[in-house]
């Protein structure tokens, strides 16, 4: 996608399974942001399904992490939310921790705190989510109408974000 973050930067991570309808709004929504530039302290990544890995990439360390991923909240489908995650969730009970294919963001991001706790890492400052109601998360290739109509809206949310992330250009002055 975009080059490589500076430390400290923003990761926007595109997750889940695109064989499963809405769910791949994640990575759909980051495969149209690529097409737009980023700024230098951003980095894109489709993550799909690999959680681990997501969780392993957040160890270089973030000052910002941005989940793009389907999000079923109770709303009518193609709503479009933008959560602040305050505090990673817990893991669900009975299911491995490690299964990279099974892992909730919440199930990452605890696995991101334990990752923290053994090697001295931080986790990002502060985590959003651009999430998207689905319609479907059923076995199927391609988004539901509602989700696909939401897709370029949700790229210009990022983009809105990353605006508001970046931090101000020095001003000189001219004698």
């Amino acid at each position: 996608m975009n080059g490589a973050s500076a430390p400290g930067g923003t990761l926007i991570a595109g997750i889940g399974n695109v064989f499963l309808g809405d769910d791949g709004f994640g990575v759909e929504t980051l495969r149209q942001l690529a097409a737009h530039q980023l700024p230098a302290t951003a980095q894109a990544v489709d993550f799909g399904v690999r959680g681990v890995h997501l969780a392993y990439q957040l160890l270089d360390g973030y000052d910002t992490l941005i989940l793009l991923d389907a999000t079923a909240r109770g709303g009518a489908p193609g709503t479009l939310y933008l959560i602040e995650a305050d505090e990673p969730g817990s893991v669900e009970p009975g299911r491995p921790v490690l299964d990279g294919h099974h892992m909730s963001p919440d199930a990452v991001l605890a696995l991101l705190g334990t990752l923290c706790e053994g090697t001295g890492g931080t986790p990002p400052r502060r985590t959003l989510v651009v999430g998207c109601e689905p319609a479907c998360v059923e076995e199927g290739i391609g988004l539901s109408a509602p989700v696909a109509a939401a897709v370029p809206e949700a790229v210009r949310m990022v983009l809105g974000l990353l605006q508001e992330l970046e931090p101000p250009r020095e001003l000189r002055r001219i004698p």
